[in-house]
């Protein structure tokens, strides 16, 4: 699960290096509006969070007659966004939470499953660390470029 984790920011990574290598190479100077990588991983860091009460929200009503899970679609969105030949703004692509109907209903109506949510927390976790300790990598990188001690 930690390499999937790895694999999918390694891919996010190579195509935003990708989308700006293109943009050279039409010798164009435009760029997308979003150029920092900071701005990505924070913008991936927000989907997390909001993955994560949809988590929360998710297991408080294990137990809840009809209720149906929720959980959120950001990862398609950006994926999407950077194949585009478009401009990528990140304050339009936002995380959205959906009702993803994978899982069987129970007699109450219920479709959450514990297991499912604890392995998807686990998940959402790594990824969130992930997203904390590229962000503060690159700060420090800033850091030491300004010589700040």
């Amino acid at each position: 699960m930690k390499i999937a984790c790895f694999e999918y920011l390694a891919r996010l990574l190579r195509m935003y290096k990708e989308r700006r290598f293109l943009y050279r190479n039409i010798g164009v100077r435009y760029m997308p509006k979003t150029t920092s990588i900071v701005d990505f991983l924070e913008s991936g860091l927000r989907a997390e969070s909001l993955r994560q009460k949809a988590i929360a929200n998710n297991i408080a009503n294990l137990e809840t007659p009809g209720y149906r899970s929720i959980d959120v679609k950001f990862k398609e969105l950006l994926s999407k966004a950077l194949e585009s030949k478009g401009r990528v703004d990140l304050s339009e692509i936002e995380a959205q939470i959906y009702l993803p109907k994978e899982t069987p209903l129970k007699s109450n109506g219920n479709d959450v499953s514990l297991e499912a949510e604890v392995g998807k927390m686990v998940k959402n976790s790594l990824l969130h660390k992930t997203y904390i300790r590229l962000i503060n990598k690159k700060y420090q990188q800033i850091e030491i470029a300004m010589g700040v001690k």
